[in-house]
């Protein structure tokens, strides 16, 4: 993520994909202010092991174009809202790469943390019998649990 306070979006990321036992590690490294740092991570990152990357970062949220640019691994960019623009700035940073650096961008806030930590493991679950039967586990429980709503 882009800075520490992004963690207050990005702890459901965290929550999510150690709920599905995904390996992963949450690091704070910005497009800006450590650019050099954020250029090394993502260039050696496959020959690490590391199979997609999740980027977040808000107001001139370039921290997925530039992870992005740096690597052909799959990046998922979450935009973290903004005090200025309430994420809308965040999200069109995000949104718009140019053709041929693909970045795939998920919701504004929280609902994009979940989202990009599902997408991940559904990216990964391709080739793991194990974590494809535990998405499918979570979208059971997820229906389970709409099912069981009541209104007053």
């Amino acid at each position: 993520m882009g800075s520490k306070s992004d963690w207050e979006t990005m702890r459901h990321t965290d929550l999510l994909l150690t709920q599905l036992g995904v390996p992963h590690v949450c690091k704070v490294m910005s497009a800006h202010r450590t650019p050099g740092l954020t250029a090394e991570y993502a260039a050696k990152a496959e020959a690490r092991g590391i199979e997609v990357i999740i980027a977040a970062a808000g107001g001139a949220a370039h921290l997925a174009g530039v992870v992005a640019a740096h690597t052909v691994l799959p990046v998922l960019g979450v935009p973290i809202e903004s005090r200025a623009l309430k994420g809308i700035d965040s999200l069109l940073s995000t949104v718009q790469m140019p053709g041929g650096i693909p970045v795939g961008t998920m919701a504004i806030g929280k609902a994009g943390a979940i989202n990009a930590a599902l997408f991940a493991a559904a990216i990964l679950a391709n080739h793991r019998p194990a974590l494809r039967k535990k998405l499918h586990a979570f979208r059971k429980k997820q229906a389970r649990k709409v099912k069981q709503e009541t209104l007053p």
